[in-house]
């Protein structure tokens, strides 16, 4: 097996200033990443939700004076930059450790202002970032700064203190998590390479190969060919025939994950939910006892390419109002792994759809089972592809393959500037 390529890279301490004990990461990234891609690793590295705006600001190696944002709008200072335009090599020289002319600063409410330091250059596996070190759980959202955040610590960490009972909800609301595991000095290096490692899969993702046209289209591709000639038959009430929903379950390898004793489609949710998807893309209909492909899935079955094109921008463009915002959310949970518990996810998309405008018809807030609903609805079209590592009918928290991420990544492109 060819040995991965290795790239120049630059070795960042990066620390939160004013903080005690001091909160720290020790980062590696290739010199030629962008600002934008820094300020991704450091989301990631410090626990950050990418919840704000950011800038970096001071003097590059050659002592000239940068500001750099990351949107363009036109309300930053004259001569502004954007952080997707600027690359690290013309910021850090690697060879000159110890300068720390650069501050990147998030959120321009709490003022959180991290210090860049260059520690000195290394070699790096292309593609990839690394933490070398660092000290402390990166602070929480929007606790109001240093002191903010300093002054939760104590006071869930002192039961006495009157407002013990509110921090603790809010902790828990803003974490996901029992108040129990919250520790301000946890430092995990393993797990956050491991997020490193997926963000960089997210941020040089490659070119899309017919490699990865197969893997993620593969159920809908064997159902599509399966009907190409003269269709598929069905019973009487309109349903697929046993032998071929057995036949299906075998061949997609889905028999394990299925224990039903019957093949009958009705009670054979993994092929009952892809016909009826393939319906609802208008790829399949329904013709007396018959189920035929329409003329866009006959043109779509011989070419993956153009599948995962139509796939893409369905996906990307949903037909109601709650879809056009849910769909955004729910991806990027996908591609961050950052989905709310299960006991929390409703709330979470309850508010999105509430700050996004949506009301009831008669003007009332959106019932917490709608927004249910709105996630088995969106996740349903997502799960009829093969997008995780093990091909499942359902994804069982398995871990995205590199093709699944191209694919939501592809996605994502087509949202027209939106964001979650």
């Amino acid at each position: 097996m060819e040995s991965p390529s290795t790239v120049p890279a630059v070795e960042l301490r990066i620390s939160i200033n004013e903080t005690e004990p001091p909160i720290w990461r020790q980062l590696v990234l290739p010199e030629t990443a962008t600002v934008a891609e820094l300020h991704e690793a450091i989301q990631c590295a410090f626990g950050w939700k990418n919840s704000h705006l950011y800038a970096v600001a001071g003097h590059d190696r050659a002592g000239k004076k940068r500001i750099i944002m990351g949107v363009d709008d036109g309300d930053g200072p004259e001569g502004t930059e954007v952080a997707a335009s600027v690359r690290l090599l013309e910021l850090f020289d690697a060879k000159s450790p110890g300068r720390s002319e650069l501050e990147y600063e998030y959120d321009f409410g709490d003022n959180w202002t991290h210090e860049i330091e260059v520690m000195g250059p290394v070699e790096l596996h292309e593609n990839t970032i690394a933490c070398l070190d660092g000290a402390m759980r990166g602070p929480l959202e929007d606790s109001g700064g240093v002191g903010g955040y300093a002054n939760v610590v104590a006071v869930v960490s002192n039961r006495k203190h009157p407002e013990h009972k509110e921090a603790v909800e809010w902790l828990e609301f803003v974490t996901r998590e029992h108040v129990s595991k919250f520790d301000p000095a946890a430092f995990d290096l393993v797990a956050i390479n491991g997020q490193l490692g997926s963000l960089a899969q997210r941020l040089w993702p490659g070119e899309v190969t017919a490699a990865d046209y197969e893997a993620i289209l593969g159920p809908i591709l064997w159902f599509l060919t399966e009907a190409q000639l003269d269709g598929l038959p069905l019973t009487s009430a309109g349903y697929l025939k046993p032998a071929f929903v057995k036949r299906a379950m075998t061949e997609l390898g889905w028999d394990d994950e299925w224990i039903s004793a019957g093949r009958v489609e009705v009670s054979t949710p993994p092929i009952l939910n892809l016909r009826e998807q393939l319906q609802e893309w208008k790829l399949l209909r329904k013709l007396k006892d018959r189920l035929l492909l329409t003329p866009r899935g006959r043109k779509l079955a011989g070419d993956s390419e153009a599948l995962w094109d139509f796939l893409a921008n369905e996906l990307a463009n949903p037909d109601s109002d709650a879809e056009r915002m849910a769909t955004p959310l729910f991806i990027h949970w996908e591609l961050t792994g950052d989905e709310p518990p299960y006991g929390l996810r409703d709330q979470v998309i309850q508010a999105a759809l509430h700050q996004g405008g949506l009301r009831t018809r008669t003007g009332g807030e959106i019932p917490l089972s709608w927004a249910s609903d709105l996630y088995y609805e969106v996740t349903g079209s997502l799960h009829r592809l093969e997008l995780w590592e093990r091909a499942s009918w359902t994804r069982h928290d398995e871990k995205l393959s590199d093709a699944g991420i191209k694919f939501l990544l592809d996605v994502q492109s087509r949202w027209d500037g939106r964001s979650v």
